[in-house]
């Protein structure tokens, strides 16, 4: 049976597309112009991977609603915001009501195509036992790399899935110095570095709010990043 993924986008033009796009890679796709639809759509039967605009139609946060929707009716069920809206506020406001990724509409389709499968193999792994051999242990930082799970001093920290591969590629081999370059080869996405600079923010506050003391991500100027070992608190 084929995995069912919700387009909510208001834009004939790219909602056509894009569920072209997908029905040719075998999924199952339903689409929603808007927020009214998307609801009742998802009252009668949820589907197995949403993808949000945040501005739909005549509301212009429309899709945070519909993403507290859907996470109020299922906590793993996978969310991608994909949107044209690139700015911090719009990605910690999505991030924060339970998205897993966060897009923009200029990424490539084969992108997005790899942003969902790795979801969808997040979630066909979540209940399947932790293996030695995908684990990395550095201190207190845990990440288990085939479900895609990080905890630090053994508190969970949510991370979306570009979020997740970025620290993975610096915590992988800790004390050395990932580039920006090797940042976006491993979590298979092209960005400029304002953006690369904008997710290592958001890793680090993450963190933070776990361990106000966190402070082994660091910014190794005009090199990249590292992940710092240390004695733990």
């Amino acid at each position: 049976m084929s995995q069912r993924i919700a387009l909510v986008e208001d834009d004939l033009a790219i909602r056509e597309n894009y569920a072209a796009a997908l029905k040719k890679q075998g999924y199952d796709v339903i689409c929603y112009p808007n927020r009214h639809q998307a609801e009742l759509g998802f009252a009668q039967r949820l589907p197995d991977l949403a993808i949000i605009d945040i501005g739909l139609q005549d509301e212009i946060d429309g899709g945070f609603m519909v993403c507290q929707q859907l996470r109020s009716l299922s906590k793993t069920l996978p969310i991608i915001f994909f949107t044209a809206r690139d700015n911090d506020y719009d990605t910690i406001c999505g991030l924060r009501m339970g998205a897993d990724d966060y897009l923009t509409k200029d990424i490539s389709l084969p992108h997005l195509l790899a942003r969902i499968a790795a979801l969808f193999r997040r979630v066909a792994l979540l209940n399947q036992p932790q293996l030695s051999e995908d684990l990395i242990q550095t201190g207190a930082l845990s990440i288990d790399s085939k479900r895609m799970t990080v905890s630090w001093q053994e508190q969970d920290i949510e991370l979306t899935v570009t979020e997740f591969w970025m620290l993975h590629a610096i915590a992988k081999y800790a004390g050395h110095v990932k580039s920006r370059q090797q940042l976006m080869d491993e979590s298979k996405m092209v960005v400029d570095d304002s953006t690369i600079t904008s997710h290592i923010k958001r890793i680090r506050k993450k963190f933070q709010q776990v361990d106000s003391q966190f402070d082994r991500i660091e910014t190794v100027y005009g090199m990249g990043y590292r992940w710092k070992n240390g004695v733990e608190k």
